[in-house]
């Protein structure tokens, strides 16, 4: 079985990966539409990730792939309706990446509302003066109220880490109803009233057409001006025209960012903003999360060659 590999992996799992088939691996570029249609046309199976073009049209073309084993829980960059009507199998590889994306989240909430990236900019530009009583007075964290959106296995994660390690009260919109947690946490149907509750909200939706933009002005005014956004979902998720507004007008506090709405692209106005943390999609950069991903990816193709359903199939 031929297989292409779209991105370099960690050396582990490259290993693993080059023991068990025959693949090739790209460089560490996206992916475009035509090259994608082409893959699909030349291998058995493609590992595929985050900006490969794999759209309805690369799937036009009756193709000779049969699987994608996505590398990554997020799989919006596939056209899942398409691949289906083509007869290929779509897996992602969601747990391996659940506390690392947990993880990054709290890391910016905590520098967007302790303002740690402003301080360190200060300081690296030889700005700071010494300590003084109110200087670069940001949010306080701990007792604070924190808005999830999406309540899935991040969103759980990220509330986890909140209510146990900084004793936050936990809101949260989801689109179904969500039980059985294991924290104290209030659902709240109107995603503008849990926004207006909450201090700092936390975008971890999957992204897609649904999704896309769920977050614009009116949820921007809804958390106010003392109220802080941190999203390390997907980028489009976020109208990002409507966020730079309400940073730049003080709409919001601050916002803490790991993924953009045209990834590599950041607006100007994104980094030329003092209440803006911004991370270039560290979610889960990790060695051993990176490893464990592509061996998830790899444990989903295993599965298909030897005639097994795959764990983590989407559709």
């Amino acid at each position: 079985m031929r297989l292409l590999v779209t991105r370099p992996m960690t050396d582990r799992a490259t290993q693993a990966i080059r023991d068990r088939f025959d693949a090739t691996f790209r460089d560490n570029t996206p992916m475009p539409e035509a090259e994608a249609a082409q893959a699909l046309r030349d291998y058995d199976a493609i590992i595929p990730t985050l900006g490969d073009a794999f759209t309805a049209a690369a799937f036009a073309d009756r193709p000779r792939c049969r699987m994608l084993a996505n590398f990554g829980a997020g799989y919006n960059h596939i056209d899942i309706k398409a691949a289906s009507a083509a007869g290929v199998i779509v897996t992602n590889t969601p747990d391996v990446v659940t506390d690392a994306t947990a993880d990054i989240a709290l890391t910016l909430i905590l520098m967007t509302m302790r303002r740690a990236s402003e301080g360190e900019r200060m300081l690296r530009a030889g700005r700071w003066t010494g300590w003084n009583p109110t200087q670069l007075l940001g949010g306080h964290v701990t007792g604070r109220t924190v808005g999830i959106i999406g309540m899935g296995r991040i969103g759980q994660a990220i509330a986890r880490r909140c209510h146990h390690g900084f004793g936050m009260d936990v809101v949260f919109f989801n689109r179904s109803p969500v039980t059985g947690l294991a924290f104290p946490a209030r659902q709240i149907a109107d995603l503008d009233g849990m926004l207006q509750q909450a201090d700092v909200a936390v975008v971890a939706v999957p992204g897609g057409p649904g999704t896309r933009h769920l977050i614009g002005a009116a949820q921007m005014a809804a958390l106010g001006p003392q109220g802080y956004l941190v999203n390390i979902a997907r980028g489009d998720v976020v109208d990002e025209a409507a966020l730079i507004d309400a940073l730049a007008n003080r709409r919001i506090a601050g916002a803490g960012l790991d993924v953009y709405e045209r990834e590599p692209h950041v607006p100007q106005a994104l980094l030329d903003a003092p209440n803006a943390t911004l991370l270039p999609h560290l979610g889960t950069a990790t060695d051993d999360v990176r490893t464990d991903m592509g061996l998830r990816a790899l444990d989903n193709l295993i599965a298909f060659a030897e005639g097994r359903d795959p764990h983590d199939r989407v559709r």
